[in-house]
């Protein structure tokens, strides 16, 4: 049984219920050191896989044989096991083994009785695939209510995607007048990224555009600063930032910002 699971911000405070049973009641846990340190409340006496960053497909690897050898296996993700996490990977290297992937049936199988203890099939792996909390939806709820209203979500992060690529996507989505979630903004050795993406976007919006910036959202090192688009790369931005890029119609409000969907013009508010 292999079950691809986001913890969400890693504090127990806004993890799934689902989630939390499973990681509790599975044999071997799967996942970057960084999000296996924020949930070790939860995984003593486990079997612990770890792996650093790019270390990606050496640790799904290393989880699908767990679950091949009958040992059921929970693989986590922070935020959402989905968006820019790990299931997506594991779905290709099964396609690539050609292991049979088996959606579980929780009325019959529940979260104690692993099916995977008693299937006879060497090539097969029953999956559950448990949702999180995204950063996106964490660090919405602190900015106040930036995506009320469409929105696009884009990583600058060019370790697997060309730059060429995301610039493209950048200028679209600013074009197209969506609010803009940006994840993986800068780290150490990417440095030069955000402020390309703010000269990108500053096509299309103005330079007084709200933009939130949230770091570590529900987290200890949570942080969060309202601030506008031509300073935004001047703020204190890391790999635990998540931001958000107002659309034309995104609005400050004292230390929030929101985006109206329409309402006030629809109802003469």
């Amino acid at each position: 049984m292999l079950y691809i699971v986001g913890t969400g911000p890693g504090n127990p405070d806004y993890m799934a219920s689902r989630a939390k049973d499973v990681l509790k009641s599975v044999d071997t846990i799967a996942g970057y050191s960084t999000y296996i340190d924020l949930i070790k409340n939860f995984i003593k006496d486990k079997k612990i896989i770890s792996t650093t960053m790019t270390k990606e497909v050496q640790r799904v690897e290393m989880a699908i044989d767990e679950a091949l050898n009958k040992n059921p296996c929970a693989l986590i993700s922070g935020g959402d096991s989905g968006i820019y996490a790990m299931a997506g990977l594991v779905f290709e290297i099964c396609k690539k083994r050609h292991i049979e992937l088996i959606r579980t049936n929780r009325k019959e199988h529940g979260i104690t009785n692993h099916p995977e203890k008693t299937n006879k099939k060497k090539n097969q792996i029953i999956l559950e695939i448990v949702p999180g909390i995204p950063a996106l939806a964490a660090g919405a709820a602190l900015a106040g209510a930036p995506l009320t209203h469409d929105f696009a979500t884009i990583s600058l992060s060019d370790l697997l995607t060309p730059w060429e690529k995301i610039e493209k996507r950048l200028d679209l989505a600013a074009q197209a007048d969506f609010a803009i979630v940006i994840y993986n903004p800068k780290s150490k050795k990417r440095d030069w990224q955000l402020t390309k993406a703010k000269e990108v976007i500053l096509k299309h919006r103005h330079k007084d555009t709200p933009v939130a910036v949230i770091t570590g959202a529900m987290r200890e090192n949570q942080k969060i600063v309202i601030t506008k688009l031509d300073n935004v790369d001047k703020e204190d931005v890391g790999m635990q930032s998540i931001l958000f890029i107002g659309s034309t119609t995104s609005v400050q409000y004292l230390d929030f910002m929101f985006t109206p969907r329409g309402y006030g013009e629809k109802y003469n508010l």
